[in-house]
C-alpha cells in the first residue's frame, strides 16, 4: 500500500495537462460491447477504474489492448453474458455492461456493483428502465438476471436524473429498432460525449445534454473511433488546488464551458479564472477568499464530485460558508480529516458549516473515497508543513499521474511504499 507525502504551504506556479474524462471513458468503453467490429478510443486516462473495465471486457470475450492513452477492442469469438462478483465489486460503473449485453444478446447476468462508500446508490432506476423496454428482471444468489424475448422501443421517464441509468438505457436503445424517448435524463457533459460516440457507431441520438433524449436505434452498429472529452472533475480539482494553496497555474486540455457553475463560484470567492478555447488560467485570491455557500445538484448545478475540494477552499475563507450535499447522503467523510488539519467544520446531516481559519496545518490523514482523497491532496498542498495521505488507492481510481502533475505545478509531493 502506498502513501502520498506532501509538504505544503507554498504558492503554485506552472502548467499541467488534464487527462481524458474517466466518467466519459467508462460508458464509451462499455459501448464497444454493442458491436463485433474493431473500436478505437483515444484520450483514455490510465486509472484503476479503466484497468478494471479492461479486465471485465476481456473476461466477457473482447480482445482489448490498452496503453499510452489508447484503448482498442476487437472481437473474434462469442461473448459471455455473466459479469461475476470478483470483477464487478471493484467499481460501480461495471453495471454499464448490462445495457449493451441485454440489447445485443437479449440476456445478461451481473452481480450488484461495488465502488465508493458514499451512500446508497441503488440500480433500481436502471432496472425500471429496462423493464419499460421489454426486459424481465429476476434475482439469484446476489446476481441480477435480465432477459427479453424481444426488446421494443418505448418511453422511459426516470424518477431521478441518474447518470448511469441514462447512459445504460441510451446504449441499450441504440440497438433497438425504432425511437426510444428517455425523459428526466441526466444532463452531464459526459452523456453528450457518449451520445457522440453512439452516433459515430450508427445510432441517432438527439437531445443529449437536455432532459429528454431521443434514441433511434438500428439492428447493427459499426466500430467506433472516438477521442474522450477532457476530465472536468480533474480540471475543477486542480482549479481549487491553486485557489486554496495560492499562486497562478495554467491547465491545458480542458473544456471550460463544462465548469461554468464552479468558475462562477470561484470568481465570487475572489479567484481569477481566465477561460480560453481549451485551457484555463487560475490565479488565487489576494489574501483569504470570501465565503461562498454551495449546494450540490445534478448538472448544470454544482457537481457533487467537487464538493470536497470546495470545502477545503472554504476552510481558509474569511468568514463562514455552508456546503449542502443533495446527491449522496454519506459524502462528508472528509470533514473529520480536514478538522485534523485545523479546519473548523461542523456537520449537521446533509449540511456542513465551514468557519474559515487563517491556516491549515499538515497532518496524517486518510482517504475514504476518490473525491475525498482529492480533497486531502488539495488540503495538504494548502497546509503548512508535512502531510501523509494514506489509502491513496482511492485516488488512483480517478486521477492519472497525480504526483507528477502536482510537481508540474511546484508542489513538493512524493509517493512512497509502506
Amino acid at each position: 500500500m502506498d502513501n502520498f507525502i506532501i509538504r505544503g504551504g507554498r504558492p503554485l506556479s506552472g502548467q499541467t495537462t488534464i487527462s481524458g474524462s474517466k466518467n466519459a471513458a467508462l460508458p464509451i468503453l462499455f459501448a464497444t460491447l454493442l458491436t463485433r467490429e474493431k473500436s478505437e478510443v483515444r484520450n483514455v486516462p490510465e486509472l484503476m477504474d479503466i484497468k478494471s473495465t479492461f479486465e471485465l471486457l476481456n473476461y466477457l470475450g473482447k480482445n482489448c489492448f490498452y496503453g499510452y492513452g489508447s484503448f482498442v477492442a476487437e472481437e473474434h469469438g462469442s461473448l459471455k453474458h455473466h459479469a461475476p462478483y470478483d470483477l464487478v465489486r471493484k467499481m460501480r460503473a461495471s453495471v454499464l455492461a448490462a445495457g449493451p449485453l441485454l440489447a445485443r444478446f437479449r440476456k445478461t447476468r451481473f452481480s450488484m456493483p461495488g465502488g465508493c462508500s458514499i451512500g446508497m446508490r441503488p440500480i433500481d432506476i436502471h432496472l425500471e428502465g429496462f423493464k419499460k423496454l421489454g426486459a424481465q428482471v429476476t434475482y439469484e444468489k446476489g446476481d441480477v438476471i435480465l432477459t427479453a424475448k424481444r426488446l421494443r422501443a418505448g418511453r422511459v421517464k426516470f424518477r431521478f436524473p441518474s447518470v448511469g441509468a441514462t447512459e445504460n438505457l441510451m446504449m441499450c436503445a441504440a440497438l433497438i429498432e425504432g425511437t426510444t424517448v428517455l425523459e428526466n435524463c441526466a444532463r452531464e457533459p459526459e452523456i453528450e460525449d457518449l451520445a457522440a460516440a453512439l452516433n459515430k457507431m450508427g445510432a441517432r441520438v438527439e437531445g443529449a445534454g437536455k432532459t429528454a433524449i431521443k434514441v433511434t436505434g438500428v439492428t447493427r452498429l459499426k466500430g467506433l473511433k472516438h477521442a474522450v472529452m477532457p476530465d472536468r472533475i480533474e480540471t475543477g480539482t486542480f482549479m481549487l488546488l491553486c485557489a486554496a494553496a495560492g499562486g497562478r497555474v495554467r491547465l491545458l486540455n480542458t473544456a471550460p464551458k463544462t465548469l461554468t457553475v464552479v468558475i462562477n463560484a470561484m470568481r465570487k470567492a475572489g479567484a481569477r479564472v481566465n477561460c480560453y478555447k481549451d485551457s484555463l488560467e487560475v490565479i488565487s485570491p489576494a489574501g483569504r477568499p470570501k465565503p461562498v455557500s454551495v449546494a450540490t445538484k445534478p448538472h448544470p448545478g454544482f457537481p457533487t464530485d467537487l464538493q470536497a475540494p470546495w470545502m477545503v477552499f472554504m476552510s481558509r475563507a474569511n468568514g463562514t460558508s455552508e456546503v449542502h450535499e443533495h446527491i449522496f447522503e454519506n459524502r462528508f467523510m472528509h470533514a473529520p480529516e480536514l478538522v485534523r488539519m485545523g479546519a473548523d467544520i461542523t456537520v449537521h446531516g446533509q449540511k456542513a458549516v465551514v468557519k474559515g481559519v487563517p491556516q491549515l496545518l499538515g497532518a496524517p490523514v486518510m482517504c475514504s473515497d476518490i473525491r475525498a482523497g482529492a480533497a486531502m491532496v488539495v488540503a495538504a498542498a494548502a497546509a503548512k508543513g508535512k502531510s501523509v495521505i494514506r489509502r491513496v488507492y482511492h485516488i488512483d481510481r480517478g486521477y492519472e499521474r497525480l504526483v507528477q502533475k502536482l510537481k508540474d505545478l511546484g508542489v513538493d509531493a512524493s509517493r512512497v511504499k509502506v
